[in-house]
């Protein structure tokens, strides 16, 4: 069976009561008058938090403050819209929706505490599918996240979801070693494909909607595998072995010429598809060099992310499988790459999300946090009239708007940690202008 366990992430919770908080999203904006607040346009709000990301000057790697959380625990999986405007991340406390690039916190969708594995969006970006620990498949709309349907059937854990290009197919793989074929828009089970005798992990369809490419097993299974169906019939074509141990995580190029592959021997393979001989060893099993976790292949088929519980995220160019670069981070379990290919999303063991931007991997200023599980940290959140708002780091904060964003504790004279000395008896502690998500204290004259 398959099991994410991070050995330096945070231990494991109580479930608690559900604590989401509804949250609006609105675009500031500066203009003669000060600032003014407005339904936000993701995409004109863009180019605004990337300028005030810079009058912040907050360096990489303290982008959000100790504590930030974007998951009370670890990230199991992560998905990004076909229009590359959403995010969503799963983990115990449910699945999450952001917005992209400014990664703002838009709805947080739970069902009854259940552990969620894996999330995947559609390719018009109308359905979201979550597989989980209950053997249920959760189907919400998109973007306002209402639950249309629940899918049962399942015996076991579903830990892996996809749909297909045009939408009216949905594969889910099962702890029992199953796949299921579902129809959509209305959720009728169509077929039951079996033939892989251990907990199918990872599923992934080619981008012509005509294979299917289903990875099983589990740590020292000697009986892993993977394999190629055709679709939408179900008619498996070829298994490949040779693999050490269970096949955890697949990844189809859009080109529809390579699959990459990885196994709980910690090793990474590049093959041909749909032939599946094998091209290239990336990684071998070697704890001490890259222990790999999941996989993300752009959407030009020249680049693949491959995650490690060394800490780091390894970025490989393709087809000849040379390293490009390695990013440091914490233990992570869930990758994404956007449509546009700019952008990777990481989900690490500690609860957070981490945006780089591709190819060169470097940290985007941006800090996905949900303040109800962020501990120690009042975050990017404002109210006004009564309503708790919830804007990206980096936006500025409108006058009169209530400061959560940036304020350490110190409104006593004396009590400001930034200044060392603390505020002289002419001086009060303020909020700076713009959201850093850091809380600080900042002495200005009465």
């Amino acid at each position: 069976m398959k099991s994410r366990e991070f050995p330096d992430g945070p231990e494991e919770k109580k479930a608690g009561s559900d604590r989401r908080q509804e949250a609006e999203v609105y675009e500031v904006r500066r203009g003669p008058s000060g600032w003014t607040l407005s339904r936000r346009d993701l995409l004109s709000a863009a180019a605004a938090v990337v300028a005030a990301a810079a009058v912040a000057k907050r360096a990489s790697g303290a982008v959000c403050a100790s504590g930030a959380q974007a998951h009370e625990y670890g990230v199991n999986c992560l998905a990004i819209s076909g229009n590359g405007q959403l995010l969503a991340s799963a983990s115990s406390d449910g699945v999450k929706l952001w917005s992209l690039p400014d990664g703002a916190l838009l709805n947080t969708l739970t069902q009854a505490g259940i552990q969620v594995w894996c999330v995947a969006i559609s390719a018009d970006g109308s359905l979201l599918a979550a597989g989980n620990a209950d053997g249920a498949i959760y189907l919400w709309s998109l973007p306002g996240g209402a639950l249309l349907k629940t899918l049962t059937g399942g015996r076991d854990d579903v830990y892996s979801v996809a749909f297909s290009p045009d939408g009216s197919l949905l594969v889910s793989g099962d702890g029992d070693g199953t796949i299921e074929l579902w129809s959509l828009p209305g959720g009728t089970p169509l077929k039951s494909l079996t033939g892989q005798n251990n907990s199918v992990n990872a599923v992934a369809i080619s981008a012509d909607g005509s294979r299917l490419a289903s990875g099983a097993g589990y740590a020292g299974a000697s009986t892993a595998s993977i394999m190629i169906w055709s679709l939408p019939d179900g008619k498996l074509l070829s298994t490949l072995t040779g693999f050490a141990s269970g096949v955890i995580a697949l990844a189809i190029s859009p080109n529809g010429q390579l699959l990459a592959c990885q196994d709980y021997d910690l090793t990474v393979q590049l093959r041909s598809f749909p032939a599946g001989a094998l091209l290239s060893t990336l990684i071998t099993g070697n704890v001490q060099e890259h222990p790999p976790w999941v996989l993300a292949m752009s959407p030009d088929s020249r680049l693949l992310a491959s995650s490690g519980y060394d800490k780091t995220i390894k970025l490989w160019s393709l087809p000849d499988g040379k390293l490009m670069n390695t990013l440091s981070t914490a233990i992570t379990g869930a990758l994404a790459i956007s449509p546009d290919g700019r952008i990777l999303a990481s989900g690490a063991g500690d609860g957070t999300i981490t945006l780089w931007s591709l190819p060169d991997g470097n940290r985007l200023p941006v800090c996905l946090m949900d303040p109800s599980v962020s501990s120690g940290v009042t975050g990017a959140t404002y109210t006004v009239g009564g309503v708790t708002y919830t804007i990206p780091c980096g936006s500025p904060i409108p006058t009169g708007a209530v400061c959560t964003c940036n304020c350490a504790s110190c409104s006593s004279v004396g009590n400001c940690p930034s200044f060392g000395g603390g505020c002289s008896s002419n001086s009060s502690c303020t909020c700076v202008p713009v959201c850093t998500c850091v809380p600080v204290c900042t002495c200005v004259p009465t």
